[in-house]
């Protein structure tokens, strides 16, 4: 996991093949500026280096991207504060996470997307009537409009029965608590704290530790039904995460964190606007939780790494408290 207080970019230009290139690179440091400027020029020597030696597909420029399309490099956030190797950071849209090298978190969100197996077996189903009435009637129009619409409806008809589908075995929250029970009862001397959250559920391993790119994560994550860009970063980032403080859009801010996108670093001349929005959203997400604690499975094993992260996410979190979830 990286999260660094430093950054800078290098940048040079290249004339190759009779064509004009320039190449740019960032650096990090958590030491200085000085520092993540020549961490910058090494990372970019090493890509002009690649590049004159024939790599002409690598990435000219790195995008400035926040942590749900960082694809590998470190956690362009503001830090707020570090607690050990937990490190609290406040995302692009403004709201404080919490990341930590190998503390297990998890969340299983309510919202489904359409099955793709079964979306692909629907439009499969729909070309065939297609075809049968296209050939019946000897009419190709026939054909195309029953076409036309069995791609339009693949995906709306997948998601309906899914979801009928999940209603009818008790929604969405109730499958994953069978799942958890299930894992739970595979794993009698694992410890699991399960908090409850606006979209779903959260879930906090506090046995033991755990490699956030292993491949027994991905397992688990595959089995619980963990969201894939979540999973995805996970391993990229080498950490876990979880949101400690609610979304602005849930208590009534629409107004977004400026500059757009929120990347950090951000440059001087908006550090102002951004104070202003940051003390608004602040005192407005007091009144509210990001999550709450429903219970605990398992085995009472506590590993003491564990513990203190689960005090600190509790606290930051209220999850304790009786305020509304957001």
């Amino acid at each position: 996991m990286i999260v660094a207080d430093h950054w800078a970019e290098a940048k040079q230009t290249l004339k190759h093949d009779g064509r004009q290139v320039t190449l740019r690179r960032f650096g990090w440091s958590d030491e200085s500026q000085e520092a993540a400027a020549i961490h910058a020029e090494q990372r970019l020597y090493a890509a002009v280096e690649a590049w004159l030696q024939g790599d002409t597909g690598l990435h000219r420029r790195e995008r400035k991207v926040p942590y749900n399309g960082a694809d590998g490099l470190p956690i362009r956030e503001q830090i707020v504060s570090r607690h050990g190797d937990t490190v609290i950071t406040r995302n692009s849209y403004g709201a404080l996470c919490l990341n930590t090298p190998d503390v297990l978190f998890a969340d299983l969100d309510d919202q489904m997307e359409a099955p793709a197996g079964l979306a692909l077996a629907i439009w499969i189903a729909g070309i065939s009537a297609a075809l049968v009435i296209g050939i019946g009637r000897g009419s190709v129009a026939a054909f195309a409009v029953v076409a036309v619409l069995a791609t339009l409806l693949a995906v709306p008809l997948a998601v309906t029965l899914q979801r009928l589908a999940v209603a009818l075995r008790g929604g969405p929250r109730k499958q994953a608590w069978r799942r958890l029970e299930a894992l739970s009862r595979s794993r009698p001397d694992w410890h699991l704290r399960v908090y409850a959250t606006p979209a779903g559920l959260r879930v906090l391993a506090m046995h033991g530790t755990f490699e956030a790119d292993s491949e027994p994560v991905r397992a688990l994550f595959r089995g619980l039904g963990v969201d894939p860009t979540y999973a995805t970063m996970c391993r990229r980032q080498r950490c876990f995460r979880a949101r400690l403080t609610a979304k602005p859009w849930r208590i009534g801010i629409h107004d977004s964190l400026r500059p757009r996108p929120g990347v950090w670093p951000v440059a001087a001349e908006h550090l102002p606007r951004r104070a202003v929005w940051v003390r608004d959203y602040e005192a407005r997400a007091q009144g509210f939780a990001a999550c709450r604690f429903e219970r605990a499975l398992g085995s009472d094993r506590i590993d003491p790494k564990a513990d203190q992260v689960r005090e600190l996410h509790d606290r930051l979190c209220r999850a304790d408290s009786s305020l509304p979830l957001a």
